[in-house]
C-alpha cells in the first residue's frame, strides 16, 4: 500500500525529517528554498497533508486552490495568524499546530532579553569588540539587579507562566495582564491587572508574551508608553506587531524607556532602521523558539497531528 504524501515546505530537523521520510512519501526542502504560491500549488495537487511554517500564508485564496483530497495542514508553529481559519473551516480543511514545543526555548529567550537589557550586555560586548574597553571602573555600565524589580507579562499563557517561574528565581515580583484572570492557584502569588495600562503603570520592567490579535496588535503605542514609569525595561519575545516602532523608538532616545530587548519585529525581517543606532536596545533576529530540542518537539507535535488525522483520529493539537 503505498504511502500517503506529504509536503514539508521548510527544512527542518535532521530527526523531524527522519520520521517523516520513513512514515510518508515525503516532499523535504533540505536547501530551505522559500516556496512561491503556485510551487506550493502544484506541490499540493497530490498530496495529502501539508507541513507548514509561518513562512507561508495561506489565506484564503490559497486554501481555495488547494486540492480535494487535502485532509490537513499542520503548521510548525504554535501561531496561526497566518493561515485564514475560517476559510480553512468552509472548506472542511483540518488545521492544527504545535504548542508546546515553543515553551520552554521562549521563556529562555524572554528571560535572556530580561537580564541582557537590565545588565547593559550589548553595550559590554560592544565595548569589548571594539577595543574600547581600557580596564575596570567602578561606575562603567552600571546596570539593574533583579531582585525586587516587578515584572509585568503581558499574556500569563504557557510562555508567560514558564517566564513567571524564571523571574521568580531571580527574586522578582510578578503581575499580570490577561483578557481573564488566572485561578488563583495557577497565578502563584502573581497580581492580576484589569488592563494593560493598570499593569504597566507599576512596573519596572514590562515584557510581552501575548499572541497577536486585533486587540494587541501596537498595544504599546505612544499612549501606553506614556502611562510606564519612567525608565521602565521593555522585552518582546512574542510578535512583532505589537510594538508601535515609531513611539518605542522615540521612548528610547528620550530615555523615558531605558532599554528594550527585542527578539520580534514589525515586517520582520525588514526593521525599523530607528533601532539600529541606538546603544540602549538589545536585538536577536527571532531566536525565541531557536533550540534543537525545541525544534524537533515542534515537528513531531505538527507530524502527530497529520498522523492522527490520515489514520481518521482526532489530531491532538487541532485549532480549525
Amino acid at each position: 500500500m503505498p504511502k500517503p504524501r506529504l509536503i514539508v515546505t521548510r527544512c527542518l530537523t535532521d530527526d523531524v525529517h527522519a520520521r517523516a521520510a520513513r512514515d510518508y512519501d515525503a516532499w523535504l526542502n533540505p536547501e530551505d528554498r522559500l516556496l512561491g504560491t503556485d510551487e506550493l500549488i502544484g506541490l499540493a495537487a497530490g498530496a495529502d497533508a501539508l507541513l507548514i511554517c509561518v513562512s507561508e500564508k495561506l489565506t484564503r485564496a490559497v486554501i481555495d486552490r488547494l486540492p480535494s483530497r487535502m485532509k490537513i495542514v499542520s503548521s510548525f508553529s504554535a501561531g496561526t495568524e497566518h493561515i485564514d481559519l475560517a476559510a480553512a473551516r468552509a472548506k472542511g480543511l483540518i488545521i492544527g499546530n504545535a504548542p508546546h514545543g515553543v515553551t520552554t526555548a521562549t521563556a529562555e529567550i524572554a528571560m535572556l532579553l530580561i537580564l541582557g537589557a537590565c545588565r547593559r550586555a550589548p553595550e559590554g560586548e560592544a565595548l569589548i569588540r571594539s577595543g574600547g574597553w581600557t580596564g575596570w571602573t567602578p561606575t562603567q555600565l552600571l546596570g539593574r539587579r533583579l531582585d525586587g524589580k516587578v515584572l509585568g507579562i503581558m499574556g500569563l499563557g504557557r510562555i508567560g507562566q514558564a517566564l513567571a517561574r524564571r523571574a521568580r528565581a531571580f527574586e522578582m515580583v510578578i503581575h499580570y495582564h490577561n483578557r481573564r484572570r488566572l485561578p488563583p492557584a495557577e497565578e502563584h502569588g502573581a497580581v492580576y491587572h484589569g488592563s494593560f495600562e493598570s499593569l504597566v503603570a507599576v512596573c519596572d520592567i514590562v515584557s510581552l508574551n501575548a499572541p497577536s490579535t486585533p486587540q494587541t496588535k501596537r498595544i504599546v503605542n505612544a499612549a501606553t508608553l506614556r502611562q510606564m514609569k519612567p525608565g521602565v525595561i521593555l522585552v518582546n519575545s512574542a510578535r512583532g506587531d505589537l510594538v508601535d516602532d515609531a513611539a518605542l523608538i522615540a521612548a528610547l532616545r528620550s530615555g523615558h524607556v531605558a532599554y528594550a530587548g527585542l527578539d520580534v519585529f514589525d515586517g520582520e525581517p525588514r526593521i525599523n532602521p530607528g533601532y539600529l543606532g541606538l546603544p540602549n536596545t538589545f536585538l536577536l533576529p527571532h531566536m525565541g523558539s531557536s533550540a534543537i530540542e525545541a525544534r524537533t518537539q515542534m515537528g513531531f507535535e505538527a507530524l502527530d497531528n497529520i498522523d492522527a488525522v490520515l489514520a481518521g483520529r482526532e489530531p491532538p493539537y487541532r485549532v480549525a
